[in-house]
């Protein structure tokens, strides 16, 4: 089993006295990425330039284990190199990066393509279609079939310095975070609405203090924040003082923080 908590990141400020805020591991990372895309881009092996990659834009949906599952026509270039070759890679990278996509997190995975058998069909049809419901559309023509790939191994990138390989075993095993889906909205409304909260957790929690505060990214475990002084910009990360998994628990949890830093610095 992986190591529930994962250090192997990019290190904020922390106090000397104090551990370093524990994170998602690189394996539960790259699930609660690939969890939230819905398109990449899929490298084959060409058929009629033998050894040469063939990129492709593919959408995809995952099974239960996080195995990728793609709708493809016999007629498309990507499905005949893998009928000739099924060693693939798919490219799956954070949509909402910023203005530097260097900085933004991205996966590939590596692993073989083969048609779905039969007696597994109907179960890849139900979650295919939940994901891409305009494949109903197409997805009865004679030439499209499902796919899947076998995961062989990863590579994940979490922005600049933040980058590691990981097992499939360890992807296979791992779960997207419980708050993936809602991060968004409980980031928005943390910048909107607490920026003054995230200044006083910032002091408490990490001992730096600063001007402007914002949010980056929330998950089970805690979250980042950026700080701005009039010297430089640094980024601290703060741990929760349990593991939430809904915004009803974050909630819950930040306003317990934001008593006890009152209560520390005040």
């Amino acid at each position: 089993m992986p190591d529930p908590l994962s250090r192997r990141h990019a290190a904020g400020v922390v106090p000397p006295d104090q551990a370093p805020a524990p994170e998602p591991t690189y394996a539960e990372r790259a699930r609660t990425l690939i969890h939230l895309g819905r398109v990449g881009a899929l490298s084959t092996i060409s058929r009629k330039h033998p050894g040469w990659p063939f990129g492709s834009v593919m959408p995809y949906a995952l099974d239960d284990s996080g195995r990728p599952l793609f709708l493809i026509s016999s007629m498309a270039m990507h499905t005949q190199n893998l009928e000739a070759e099924p060693r693939a890679s798919l490219l799956v990278n954070q949509l909402d990066g910023g203005a530097d996509p260097l900085g933004a997190a991205r996966l590939t995975l590596m692993g073989e393509i083969a048609k779905v058998p039969a007696e597994d069909a109907d179960a890849v049809r139900k979650i295919y279609l939940s994901r891409h419901e305009n494949a109903r559309y197409w997805v009865d023509f004679e030439d499209f079939a499902f796919y899947r790939m076998e995961v062989a191994d990863l590579y994940f990138v979490g922005g600049f310095g933040v980058m590691g390989w990981v097992t499939a075993e360890d992807y296979l095993q791992s779960e997207a975070d419980p708050l993936a889906e809602v991060a968004p909205a409980i980031i928005e409304h943390m910048n909107k609405d607490h920026s003054g909260s995230l200044l006083l957790l910032a002091k408490a929690f990490t001992g730096v203090e600063a001007d402007q505060a914002t949010m980056t990214s929330v998950d089970r475990l805690g979250f980042h924040v950026r700080l701005k002084t009039a010297d430089r910009v640094r980024g601290v990360r703060i741990a929760f003082l349990v593991q939430v998994r809904s915004m009803a628990d974050a909630r819950k949890v930040m306003e317990q923080m934001v008593r006890l830093a009152n209560d520390r610095v005040t």
